[in-house]
């Protein structure tokens, strides 16, 4: 008679030869599929920059061998995100095998991938060919050619195809032969388990980690990848696929104007009136330097409400209103939209801002646009730019790199004790931090400077000046707080060497619906603070009424200096006695437009006026709704 260790001895060669290797490997395979199903994706992103790479051979060699490193790690990003978005569905079917272990889906799982990596190859081979035609990566624009195939075939019309057919093939080898060597199928049995149902389950939902980027304050964006003043080198860091979904979200590739009130020609004939004015002839104010520094300082979401040398009730801004008194107050200045990526550009490029969509969201149309930096940068200035929050915000990164400043200074440059709740580095820190990089700056330097304290949600570092709890208080302290950290900063400049030197602008990136709670399409929510001071500016307690926007800010400065300003057609000299009073917005889906006769708002959806103050005529509407629609149509050329 047989023991039970007899038994087991005589069966325990079957159990580890047949299945226990089979047990081991589907235990192995269910516990990591999920894990190698991700990485297969990776590794083929990253298969497709090299192609892209290689493609490109000319402009690559161009590269130095740190900055193509930087292509795979910083692009690495965009990878897993989109990685994260193809898993989702495998990741499901994943859960539903763990749930239902009897059901086959591996099948469904191969043919899923099959065609998600032929697409891709597809989308890859035809953006190779359309890089070197157009100069960007394929996002939604060729939709708009879909009615004209012709000459969307005419961008690529040299194009190699038998070598294009074989990198499609090759690419979609590729991506075979990782997924089959990493996904082998789960074609064995398993059991239902309750561990290994919650592990199906976490996993799926842990794919909204990458998917945006992680768990920082904005999803990831164009931004995180663009680490170069090298367009070429940013491009090859966006994973395709990802920037193409991205693109058409946002529905970037519209062509078709909107806001088409007129005849081209008309609304040009409109535009081109406003802009043509005679020259200023000798400016009445002088710089005591040819070439000053130029400090530029963007106030976060300063409000004229709030400004007591713009008649606001007095106290939240003491020191702003002293500096006004020591240079030049332009008290009719109205911010070009309602948000801080539009306002940036509407500053620093005087280029005018889109309703539903901003030009900062699509960083190949930056990439054409004038920048303050560019135009300095011909004039041997050295350039930086601070901020204490995330420059991915809205894609501002992109922008920045693209107008090609030597460094930018942003959150992960500070320590995370300075950090407030929500944005950033208090303001205090960061302006003392420019003093002290100042100290060593080589003249002549541009320095822009971007406060973020009196940002929602008010958080400030100092016992409130203003007692209350309601938002507008909180809001007012804040923004006395900003004062306050800007005061002390222009207090201890004027004791340094560079500041006789130095040319300083201080102007808001938009306004604020507070206090007073304004409606969207109020000019009082868009009226903003622009003062010129510093050392180098003689001129003291002046103040000019000339109804200008944001976009009028770039083109008096350069005037002042008496650099060209030809490059930057939306904007006029303030200080040209000439030039026509008005200032143009935009909320929303609509437009302002003020002139000393009063203001008229439009709303672009319903098609009629919101307010028109008894002044206004048709004309000025006419002169507003030409604005919009050749502004926008010029957008769209980019």
């Amino acid at each position: 008679m047989k023991t039970i260790s007899d038994q087991y001895r005589v069966a325990a060669p079957v159990l580890d030869y047949e299945n226990a290797l089979k047990y081991i490997c589907t235990m192995k395979n269910k516990w990591l599929i999920h894990i190698k199903y991700f990485f297969t994706w990776i590794l083929f992103f990253i298969g497709t920059k090299v192609v892209f790479l290689l493609y490109h051979i000319s402009q690559t060699e161009k590269l130095a061998i740190t900055e193509i490193i930087k292509i795979f790690l910083y692009g690495l990003r965009l990878d897993i995100s989109f990685a994260g978005y193809l898993s989702a569905i495998p990741f499901l079917f994943f859960l539903i095998k763990a749930l239902f272990p009897q059901l086959r889906v591996f099948n469904l799982v191969k043919y899923y991938t099959g065609i998600l990596l032929v697409l891709i190859a597809l989308i890859t081979v035809i953006d190779l060919e359309l890089y070197n035609a157009w100069g960007f990566r394929l996002d939604a624009t060729p939709l708009q050619y879909l009615a004209t195939p012709n000459e969307m075939v005419a961008s690529a019309g040299n194009a190699p195809v038998i070598l294009l057919l074989l990198i499609f093939l090759g690419l979609i080898f590729f991506g075979f032969y990782i997924f089959r060597r990493l996904v082998p199928p789960l074609s064995l049995q398993i059991k239902r388990q309750l561990g290994y149902i919650l592990y199906a389950a976490w996993l799926l939902a842990f794919l909204i980690l990458p998917i945006r980027g992680g768990w920082q304050q904005i999803p990831i964006n164009q931004s995180n990848v663009y680490f170069s003043t090298n367009i070429f080198a940013n491009h090859a860091a966006v994973n395709l696929p990802w920037n193409l979904m991205y693109s058409l979200s946002k529905r970037n590739y519209e062509n078709k104007n909107p806001y088409q009130y007129f005849p081209d020609s008309t609304a040009q004939r409109y535009v081109a009136a406003l802009y043509n004015t005679p020259p200023a002839g000798k400016s009445p104010i002088l710089l005591t330097a040819p070439r000053p520094n130029v400090l530029f300082i963007i106030l976060e979401s300063y409000t004229a409400k709030m400004v007591g040398c713009l008649r606001a009730e007095p106290g939240a801004t003491p020191n702003l209103d002293q500096i006004a008194k020591e240079g030049i107050l332009f008290d009719q200045i109205y911010a070009s939209g309602d948000r801080s990526e539009k306002g940036l550009v509407a500053l620093l490029s005087g280029y005018p801002v889109q309703t539903t969509t901003s030009i900062v969201k699509t960083p190949r149309k930056t990439e054409h646009l004038p920048h303050l930096n560019q135009t300095l940068e011909g004039q041997g200035y050295g350039s930086r730019f601070y901020y204490g929050g995330e420059l991915a915000f809205a894609n501002i990164k992109s922008y920045l790199l693209n107008a090609g400043y030597d460094q930018l200074i942003s959150k992960s440059d500070f320590d995370a004790k300075d950090y407030n709740s929500k944005w950033g580095v208090h303001d205090h820190v960061l302006l003392q931090r420019v003093l002290q990089d100042l100290k060593k700056e080589k003249e002549p330097f541009f320095t822009t400077v971007f406060t973020l304290s009196s940002h929602e949600p008010y958080d400030i570092p100092i016992q409130n000046k203003f007692k209350g709890s309601d938002e507008t208080t909180r809001f007012r302290n804040s923004v006395y707080y900003t004062d306050q950290a800007l005061g002390e900063f222009i207090t201890a400049a004027k004791k340094e060497n560079w500041w006789q030197n130095t040319l300083v602008i201080l102007a808001a990136d938009h306004g604020h619906r507070l206090p007073n709670d304004d409606p969207n399409d109020a000019p009082s929510k868009f009226h903003i603070p622009f003062i010129l001071t510093g050392g180098a500016l003689p001129a003291r307690n002046q103040v000019v009424s000339k109804i200008g926007s944001q976009t009028d800010i770039v083109p008096t400065v350069l005037s002042l200096m008496n650099l060209p300003v030809d490059n930057y057609q939306w904007g006029k000299n303030l200080l040209n006695p000439h030039s026509r009073d008005f200032a143009f917005y935009v909320f929303n889906d609509g437009f302002g437009y003020i002139t000393p006769q009063g203001v008229v708002t439009y709303d672009n959806v319903a098609k009629k006026v919101i307010r028109q103050e008894p002044g206004v005529t048709p004309k000025q509407v006419d002169f507003g709704k030409a604005y919009m629609q050749v502004s926008f149509g010029d957008f769209l050329a980019k």
